[in-house]
């Protein structure tokens, strides 16, 4: 061996140490990739032994600056007896002083943080031991000293139990819970020093101007954070660089999972998101599975906003030069926290199906779209690759169960099928219902369109795509949820009809669907909903409030009107001038009667759209007073002579034109002028 060059000696040091201690492939592959690293410094070692002629003294030399955290190599110059004994035995009492087991003072105290001036030299002792055992393993077997072997063994154990200690000891110190006050807190700013220290200045300089700080939007959570002091991270990874190297991966990475694990999840749970099973999220109350769909959302974009991308920044930090541990131990460490997020997606994407889930299921949508790059981006590499698929499953199953809601609602506004009619022909509670869900849905309109018209290129839609038949304003590039809408819109009607049947009264018939359709009108037209029907769509059903308007007026005052007629009042000959005064008697008394019935009975019916409430009573009085006036004017003079004639002539025109004003009201407001009805003839 002592022949080889350089860059051979490497190349088979490497190889030997992947047979003695690859454990894993992992391992084998990290290990490589470490020694290959320290091709400069082979040839500076054999350098100084070639100068100073004593392989003790490079040894030592290389030890004493191992560069970056990195062990050194081992030489590849055969060594003496006494250099091994002198070597090893300095390092043997090195790290029997801090023995668990002989060291009372070991016991008691702690290397990095009570006797950090003893730090160099300890690492020394444990680099010696190292690089003696591998040039050791380079030696061929019958020229070991199998003794010296196992006391070089016995040593670099005890050092990897106390680097062991230490680095769960620094960890277990200094690893603390985020706190989500001090997070959304602008003033404090985020972490020990961290990355945002413009961000935090910056907020400090604002809140020194302003007596209240406002807390940073959930959307600005972007950036990782330092999880650990900057100051320990160095000693962390220099920890841990030597024991992986040295074989005791699994001891290092163990230590390190189990502490930042616990760290992340306290972290999450901070935020205010337990742990519930699927079972337990699906048997909750939907007021208490509301607030909890919430704190998720906002768990969710902390958590891959702010604590995953730190706690892979830490892993990076501390096993630098060391991808493929890094990678595993996030993996190991976050799988769980992460698995718990998207647990609960999961447990409402198959949970039962109701129309008033359907806002949340899409906030949660939303939320996992928009951050699916970056569990993307966080979770790479082949350890995480079921945390990906799982993140992308459920984003697939929030879509499917946000359409097929969607699907439930419209199929419920179909089925509605109370049988008990408004009182008053007011707008029915499903009216209402459906509108404020459209004022809701177009706020998801870009969202809804992307699902709809994924859905459509696949199944087809549940809903009754019949009702679209007959709308010749849809375009071909109307969009997916436009047409939806226009669909449940059309359903909705459809159903109001059927109900309007239920009133006796055809005129209170005409009044509900004029109610009804207004109604949508107005909500389509002060909200967004407009933009996805359109202005032609309006026209057509402010049209249609119109006619059923006219078709109310015809119902209800037909007869009152037909009272004002002059057919069958004039007669020939006799004494009358050409009045039957007997025939226009019983004209003004049904006339009156027919009113007075109305204004009762139409007082407590409701219009409560105000604007259409006055263009119906104007449009009434047009209709009555000019023919009342007109009768009056015609017909009075024949009944001044009769006696009581005021039994007859009850109103003025003026008088009529006040009662009109109390129609529509749905109250009593006219129950003194009811009362003098009763009384009156």
């Amino acid at each position: 061996m002592a022949g080889l060059d350089g860059e051979d000696r490497v190349i088979a040091t490497a190889h030997h140490i992947i047979r003695s201690f690859g454990r894993t492939d992992n391992m084998a592959d990290d290990m490589l990739r470490i020694l290959s690293n320290f091709d400069g410094r082979f040839s500076q070692m054999g350098e100084a032994i070639t100068r100073e002629g004593n392989p003790a003294v490079a040894h030592v030399a290389a030890a004493a600056s191992p560069g970056e955290g990195q062990p050194p190599a081992a030489s590849s110059t055969r060594w003496s007896c006494d250099d091994i004994e002198t070597t090893l035995a300095a390092a043997e009492e090195t790290v029997k002083k801090w023995d668990f087991e002989t060291s009372e003072e070991a016991r008691q105290s702690l290397l990095w943080e009570d006797r950090p001036d003893e730090v160099p030299s300890y690492l020394d002792a444990v680099d010696s031991i190292w690089g003696l055992l591998e040039s050791l393993s380079l030696e061929p077997s019958h020229r070991r000293d199998s003794e010296t072997v196992d006391r070089a063994q016995n040593a670099l154990q005890l050092a990897m139990s106390r680097l062991e200690e230490e680095l769960s000891s620094l960890l277990e110190k200094h690893s603390e819970s985020v706190d989500p006050d001090w997070l959304f807190d602008p003033v404090s700013g985020p972490s020990f020093g961290s990355t945002t220290d413009d961000i935090a200045s910056q907020s400090s300089d604002e809140g020194e101007k302003e007596e209240t700080a406002t807390s940073y939007p959930i959307a600005k959570f972007d950036f990782p954070i330092d999880m650990l002091p900057p100051e320990i991270v160095p000693d962390l990874s220099i920890i841990a660089t030597r024991m992986v190297a040295a074989g005791y991966k699994t001891e290092c990475c163990q230590v390190y999972i189990s502490i930042r694990k616990a760290v992340l999840e306290e972290s999450i749970s901070r935020l205010g998101l337990e742990k519930l099973s699927i079972e337990e999220v699906q048997k909750m109350l939907w007021e208490i599975l509301e607030r909890e769909i919430a704190k998720w959302i906002q768990a969710t974009k902390v958590a891959l906003g702010v604590l995953f991308p730190s706690e892979k920044q830490l892993c990076d930090q501390v096993f630098t030069d060391l991808p493929l541990v890094s990678e595993y131990c996030f993996a190991e460490l976050a799988r769980g926290a992460m698995m718990q997020l998207l647990n609960f997606g999961e447990a409402i994407a198959i949970s039962r199906r109701s129309p008033e889930k359907l806002f949340k299921i899409l906030d949660m949508y939303e939320t996992l779209r928009d951050l699916i790059d970056k569990i993307n981006s966080i979770f790479c590499g082949p350890a995480c690759l079921n945390v990906r698929s799982e993140a992308m499953g459920i984003l697939t199953r929030l879509g499917e169960d946000a359409c097929g809601t969607f699907a439930e609602f419209e199929n419920a506004v179909q089925r509605e099928t109370s049988k008990s009619p408004v009182p008053g022909g007011a707008v029915h509670p499903l009216t209402r219902y459906v509108m404020n869900y459209m004022r809701f849905l177009s706020d998801y309109t870009d969202t809804l369109n992307g699902l709809l018209d994924d859905r459509s290129s696949g199944a087809p839609m549940s809903t009754d795509e019949s009702a679209l038949g007959s709308v010749d304003f849809l375009s071909e590039d109307t969009s997916p949820l436009s047409a939806r809408v226009v669909s449940l819109i059309q359903h909705l009607e459809n159903n109001l009809e059927g109900k309007s049947k239920m009133y006796r009264d055809p005129a209170l018939s005409f009044l509900f669907m004029m109610n009804n359709c207004n109604y949508v009108v107005q909500k389509v037209k002060d909200s967004e909903v407009r933009t996805l029907l359109g202005d032609d769509w309006i026209r057509r059903h402010t049209g249609k409030v119109r006619q059923y308007h006219n078709g109310y007026q015809r119902a209800a005052w037909s007869k009152v009107l037909s009272c004002l007629r002059d057919e069958g009042i004039h007669v020939s000959g006799g004494f009358t001038s050409g009045v039957s005064r007997t025939v226009l008697k019983e004209r003004f008394k049904n006339f009156n009667a027919a009113f007075e019935e109305i204004i009762k009975t139409q007082s407590t019916w409701i219009v409560s759209d105000s604007q259409l409430r006055t263009e119906l009573q104007i449009a009434i009085a047009e209709m009555l007073l000019p023919a009342y006036r007109s009768f009056l004017g015609r017909f009075r003079n024949h009944l001044d002579l009769e006696k009581n004639p005021e039994k007859y002539l009850k109103y003025t025109t003026d008088e009529l034109e006040a009662y009109l004003h109390d129609l529509f009201e749905g109250s009593s407001g006219s129950m003194n002028r009811r009362k003098s009805f009763s009384t009156a003839a």
